[in-house]
């Protein structure tokens, strides 16, 4: 079972599809992207958006936000997702190495992400990875629908 990492370049029913199915095992709240959000995300220069394949098969998805700041370009991931079917099998971190790559390639000074305490299995790779938690608050204010 190889897996393959790649950036997508355009929207296709593939992409579309696969999506569909990773979103909701991501978040019960978020329903998955219309085909013209998931256009905007793959066409913008800020956001990078990288799919894992087994046997041709989108398994895995993963978003790296990329912006300039004063103190230098950061970069941010997001929305890692792994199929149920596949967990354990090194398709997070491939697409979490991808990402790093992509993001030192680019400049970055920095990458952040944000992870619950309950994904014990997606901590533990983050910390194998290099990651280090942060003496930090992380504050959201959320808009009303």
């Amino acid at each position: 079972m190889t897996t393959t990492v790649e950036i997508a370049k355009f929207v296709d029913d593939d992409l579309d599809q696969a999506l569909a199915i990773l979103i909701p095992q991501l978040s019960s709240s978020s329903p998955s992207p219309s085909r013209s959000q998931l256009d905007e995300i793959v066409s913008s220069p800020a956001t990078k958006l990288f799919v894992a394949r087994i046997d041709g098969r989108i398994v895995g998805a993963l978003t790296l936000a990329l912006f300039r700041l004063p103190t230098g370009l950061r970069a941010w991931i997001e929305d890692v997702v792994v199929d149920g079917d596949v967990r354990g099998s090194g398709v997070g971190e491939a697409l979490n190495r991808a990402a790093l790559d992509e993001a030192k390639r680019r400049g970055a000074v920095t990458v952040d992400l944000t992870s619950r305490p309950s994904r014990k299995d997606a901590n533990r790779l983050y910390r194998r990875l290099g990651f280090v938690a942060r003496e930090t608050n992380v504050y959201r204010f959320e808009f009303e629908a």
